[in-house]
């Protein structure tokens, strides 16, 4: 008998009944499409043999350079663009549910947004997320190359009846950006990430993914750069801050069971969400 209080590692590739596997894949995207996408496609591949049926890819994942530049702006792409294109192949070919970060063009010829897509095992777009929060901290400016999204309605989309939101990267230092995917009914929260290596980013990095899973009572799946300019440690928490998979500075897959009941009895034995006093306004 499953115990939904019992804390739960990696399963075999079966997983346990009625449980989501959900795949962190880490690597380090580069200035080549092609080569991103390859690296995808055999990150992908190993983490459906290892169970999973969502996988979750890293915030710039259709391209990257150390620094952000107009080379950023012409790579990018609309969402119906040759990246998605691929992305829909990969998860029709595979059966599952994938995320990841691209670079989508707008009509600023100086600026790209920052997206998240998800597209499901029929090749469809199911949701996306353009990035709130832009990188304008620890000496860096996303702001002079990237365009904000707009604070609309967040997209959620289903997965074997668990609500996914999406959010990026430095989102995660704003609290009330996952409570409101949390109210709008997400479960399992998924975070790309480049999340740049520097003095104690490591330990922000993992406190605050931390955080946010244990103050909303929330799963949530965190997928970084690998070094040298990431810093890796992608990551995989539980609605109690338990840390059910961790990469360490490697280009590799890691998978965790999600389980509905886990939640359940978590939310029952701390229920925050339903005690709090406050709700998230946008400004």
């Amino acid at each position: 008998m499953i115990d939904p209080l019992e804390t739960r590692g990696p399963g075999p590739a079966a997983g346990p009944a009625a449980a989501l596997g959900v795949a962190v894949a880490q690597f380090a995207p580069g200035r080549e499409p092609a080569v991103n996408l390859a690296a995808m496609h055999a990150l992908a591949e190993t983490a459906v043999a290892r169970g999973a049926r969502l996988i979750v890819f890293p915030e710039y994942s259709a391209f990257f350079e150390p620094v952000m530049g107009p080379s950023f702006v012409a790579a990018a792409e609309p969402l119906d663009g040759p990246f998605v294109r691929a992305l829909a192949a990969l998860a029709a070919d595979l059966g599952v549910y994938v995320v990841a970060g691209m670079l989508e063009s707008t009509d600023d010829p100086n600026r790209f947004s920052n997206t998240l897509v998800a597209v499901d095992p029929a090749g469809s777009l199911v949701a996306k997320y353009r990035k709130l929060h832009l990188y304008d901290a620890f000496g860096e400016r996303e702001s002079d190359w990237v365009r904000a999204g707009a604070v609309e309605e967040p997209e959620t989309f289903d997965v074997e009846g668990l609500r996914v939101g999406l959010q990026t990267c430095y989102d995660i230092r704003f609290p009330e950006m996952t409570r409101r995917l949390v109210d709008a009914g997400a479960e399992l929260v998924l975070v790309p990430a480049e999340w740049v290596r520097g003095p104690l980013k490591e330990q922000h990095w993992r406190t605050l993914l931390t955080a946010r899973a244990l103050e909303n009572t929330v799963y949530l799946a965190a997928a970084d750069h690998a070094p040298p300019v990431g810093v890796g440690n992608s990551m995989v928490v539980d609605p109690m801050g338990v840390e059910l998979v961790t990469i360490g500075e490697t280009t590799d897959v890691a998978v965790a069971w999600v389980l509905p009941e886990r939640l359940s009895a978590v939310r029952a034995r701390n229920p925050a969400l339903v005690l709090r006093r406050f709700a998230v306004v946008p400004r």
